[in-house]
């Protein structure tokens, strides 16, 4: 390495942005973790990630000392699907990335190549509590319909600065249901069987590729860069996210689990609770809405807002989707609150929406809980979480103290200013 680097790394290494030090105290800390919850407690944050926490711990004479006394400290909330950072206004064609269409790339489509941390929804999304993301592809429409396979999802951060892809192409989004039957032809049973015959070529392009590197090789129905991420679900290094409500298609689900050998994750699953022992005996986790027992369709019919408590007693482990996974990805904190209502426990539905999607994306060694040597993603409220008014005071994300501000609290300030002369549209 030549001097003139090692001096650059060395500088890097001792700035303040890496040696910064901060220590709250005196909040009441829910770690959903081993330590439960912990009142007038201290956590320590060094390098981006948390160096104690307690009711006796010693603050650095260095630290940085923010006063959360009287208020609640959580792990950062977790999306754990949607689009945030891919799409700005949903009617807008031109904004939206994440719609897969036609054949050309279907299970190996990468929205993460499209993502916009500077995005308006990602601010909007951060000063409310979510830390973390999951974005995930969706079958396009139109003249151009996409396939029952959309594509890789990935976790994204939402800080302000450093690599934004947390894990990249962490898992396979797949059609079935309604959404599946629209990009089949309109037949459930035909995505089945775009489905079977996807993992039956992923598995002999696996074990053919040999002669499919000679050109011997037998044609597929979907392209190379396709088989390979199908590969690595059929591997276990991928999972595959369903997008499934009704119960016959969430049988289907643990059918093509068992078959080929995959760790299936439920989206939606409205009916899930009509076979939660099945559920949870094949360990599939779901997210699901807490918000919508409305059925916007049949697959819905049977939704209910107790779901969640019924499959967590079953011993299913559950994340909260928000109603609209996207622009309104911060009601989870309301879905969350809704199940309280409908028998979960205050615990588990906190749990549901920080450590519970991090399991599900695999993750939870790093987040998820407020633990010594994971990552400082922390939300500071002046009150219950789950309470419809409670918003957050501050935000870290890494360690790192985000902005609390969005395009619409910047509004919200210039238009409530009512004591100045000129009317809005006219002041500088």
């Amino acid at each position: 390495m030549k001097p003139l680097n090692r001096l650059i790394i060395l500088a890097l290494l001792t700035s303040p942005a890496f040696a910064q030090t901060t220590a709250i105290s005196g909040a009441t800390v829910h770690t959903v973790g081993p330590d439960g919850t912990i009142e007038n407690a201290t956590i320590v944050i060094e390098n981006g990630r948390i160096t104690a926490v307690g009711d006796d711990v010693a603050v650095p004479a260095n630290a940085e000392i923010v006063d959360a006394s009287g208020k609640v400290v959580t792990p950062g909330l977790f999306s754990p699907m949607g689009q945030i950072g891919l799409s700005e206004v949903s009617a807008v064609a031109d904004t939206n990335d994440a719609n897969q269409q036609g054949d050309a790339f279907t299970a190996g489509f990468d929205v993460s190549e499209a993502y916009n941390p500077r995005s308006i929804i990602v601010a909007i999304s951060r000063i409310d509590g979510i830390t973390r993301a999951g974005i995930t592809p969706r079958a396009g429409g139109g003249e151009n319909p996409g396939h029952v396979l959309s594509g890789l999802g990935s976790v994204v951060h939402l800080g302000t600065s450093g690599d934004r892809i947390f894990r990249h192409g962490g898992l396979v989004v797949a059609n079935l249901g309604e959404s599946g039957s629209a990009v089949a032809g309109g037949s459930r049973a035909a995505a089945a069987q775009i489905l079977r015959g996807a993992f039956d070529d992923a598995a002999d392009f696996r074990d053919n590729r040999d002669a499919h590197a000679r050109g011997a090789w037998r044609e597929y129905s979907v392209s190379t860069a396709d088989l390979e991420a199908l590969v690595a679900v059929l591997d276990g290094r991928k999972s595959m996210l369903f997008n499934a409500d009704r119960a016959s298609d969430i049988d289907l689900v643990l059918e093509l689990a068992e078959t080929y050998g995959i760790h299936a994750i439920i989206a939606g699953g409205s009916e899930a609770w009509m076979i939660a022992d099945a559920v949870a005996a094949a360990g599939v986790p779901i997210i699901v809405d807490g918000i919508n027992n409305l059925p916007g369709s049949f697959d819905g019919i049977n939704a209910r807002l107790d779901s969640a408590a019924l499959l967590i007693d079953a011993g299913v482990v559950v994340a909260f989707g928000a109603s609209a996974q996207t622009h309104n990805a911060r009601l989870l904190t309301q879905s969350a609150g809704i199940s309280v209502a409908n028998g979960l426990t205050w615990d588990q539905a906190l749990e549901a929406i920080t450590l519970a999607p991090a399991r599900i994306w695999g993750v939870d060694s790093e987040i998820g809980t407020i633990e010594t040597g994971k990552i400082a993603d922390l939300v500071i409220w002046p009150s219950d979480p789950l309470e419809l008014t409670s918003y957050p005071d501050q935000v870290y994300i890494g360690g790192e103290a985000v902005p609390m501000e969005s395009r619409q609290t910047l509004l919200r300030d210039r238009y409530l200013q009512t004591d100045m002369a000129r009317p809005p549209a006219f002041r500088h």
